[in-house]
């Protein structure tokens, strides 16, 4: 990625965890990342990276104070939306039934952060690039490649989406995938929407992020060995294979080896 991101598309994504090195092994293992604790300063917050560029944060859960928060908070990956006004983009939340739960916030010279709760009960985090636009490589091995929202009301969520940010909502015209609804901004699917209730009971509203692999098989196993689990056991897919898992402390994610779309002829 070169350049910002278009307001309204995934751009960053970061994982908050009671050990952090215990989640910067297991991901650098798993996705060939480099990382390490960062300076104190900045909370110790690790920017991960992939052939150098960075593609993911991870930070230890605590108080703003440095305590340990009681009771722990979930471990989740937030999904971060870039926005190019953090206070138009927090108005608009506000208007449209959104909870502002943390934010806005300055993040040094990088840029303003925020955390916003849609009304459906889905997590995401909104960010004002500075010096910092977000992932510097997506869709490769390792790296970023989707997000979906996973959510109990689907016409809510994207009522609310593309009344907060430059987004638009339609029906995925992949073949096979019917009842998907794809995140748009200008014209390009950046994200997707899926029904929640095709989930095990207790799963709570939430951002999912993807992971690229070249081999979700070997992928899985390798989670597996270094603590994790599985949710959702490898399979096919009309976008590619993948694997719904989590890390030792419990964060989810997913990971695909995904296909290009198949062309008209």
């Amino acid at each position: 990625m070169n350049g910002p991101y278009k307001p309204g598309t995934p751009c960053w994504i970061d994982l908050m965890v009671p050990d952090q090195q215990a989640a910067l092994d297991f991901y650098c293992d798993l996705f060939g990342w480099q990382g390490e604790v960062g300076p104190a300063e900045q909370g110790g917050y690790s920017v991960c990276t992939l052939k150098g560029k960075p593609v993911a944060g991870i930070m230890k859960a605590m108080n703003p104070d440095g305590s340990v928060p009681d009771p722990l908070p979930p471990v989740v990956w937030t999904t971060y939306l870039s926005t190019d006004s953090i206070d138009s983009t927090l108005k608009a939340a506000g208007d449209a039934h959104g909870t502002v739960m943390m934010g806005p916030m300055d993040v040094m010279e990088l840029g303003r952060m925020a955390v916003v709760s849609d009304p459906t009960g889905a997590v995401f985090g909104l960010w004002e690039p500075g010096s910092f636009d977000g992932a510097g490589i997506v869709n490769e091995h390792g790296a970023l490649i989707w997000n979906e929202l996973v959510t109990p009301d689907i016409p809510a969520a994207a009522a609310f989406y593309s009344a907060v940010l430059p987004v638009t909502t339609a029906a995925s015209a992949m073949p096979g995938a019917d009842g998907y609804t794809e995140f748009k901004v200008a014209g390009r699917a950046v994200g997707g929407i899926m029904d929640m209730a095709v989930l095990p009971p207790g799963v709570p509203p939430h951002w999912q992020p993807y992971f690229h692999v070249d081999d979700v098989d070997s992928i899985q196993a390798a989670a597996v060995r270094a603590g994790g689990n599985v949710l959702a056991p490898a399979f096919d897919m009309v976008a590619g294979r993948m694997a719904v898992l989590s890390d030792p402390q419990g964060g989810a994610f997913s990971v695909i080896a995904a296909t290009a779309p198949e062309q008209p002829a």
